[in-house]
This record gives C-alpha cells, structure tokens and sequence, in this order.
C-alpha cells in the first residue's frame, strides 16, 4: 500500500534470463529504437537484477519489473509479476537411454 502513495515507479517488463541465485534473477529487457544516424530500427537489449524474494520467477519467464531503492550494489528492481511462465520440458527416463 506505501507504494500507492508514492506515485508511480519506473517499470519495464522483460524476459528471465537466469534464475540461479538465490532471492536474485537477471531480467533482460529488449527495446526497439532508431540507429541515430541511418534511421534503421535496430534492437538493444540490457540486463538488469531483479530481487525476487518468494523465488517465484524461473529461466524463460516474461515478469514486469518495478524501480526500488538499491538493496545491493547491483539490485535496484523489484519483481511485479509474472506475466506468463515459460513452456516447461519434461524429459522421461526411456527417451535419455538411461538404464535404471
């Protein structure tokens, strides 16, 4: 509720790259902009640590990211939510030719 009475916070929405840390994700957010010179429109993409403190968000996940206070020297994001989950692959013991 106190982040209500702030206004309204900076938020970008990206896909989980890495999940393997632990309260901490990397969210890559891609955006499509002009080149400066030559007008042609080209992708550009940055990194950014996400505090995930339920470790809700796994590798593959599009989340949306809220602008916080830093909580470390890299972590300036919060996670918002998870907009849609990654296509989980399950993989059975027959296809690996694995004898149990």
């Amino acid at each position: 509720m106190a982040e209500e009475k702030q206004g309204h916070k900076n938020e970008k929405v990206g896909q989980v790259v890495s999940a393997k840390m632990q309260k901490t994700i990397v969210v890559e957010v891609n955006r499509r902009v002009p080149h400066p010179l030559y007008k042609r429109i080209i992708t550009k993409r940055k990194k950014f640590y996400v505090h995930d403190e339920d470790g809700t968000a796994q590798a593959g996940d599009v989340v949306r990211i809220i602008e916080c206070r830093p909580l470390s020297r890299l972590k300036r994001w919060r996670l918002g939510e998870v907009i849609r989950r990654a296509a989980q692959v399950e993989t059975q013991p027959e296809e690996l030719d694995v004898k149990i």
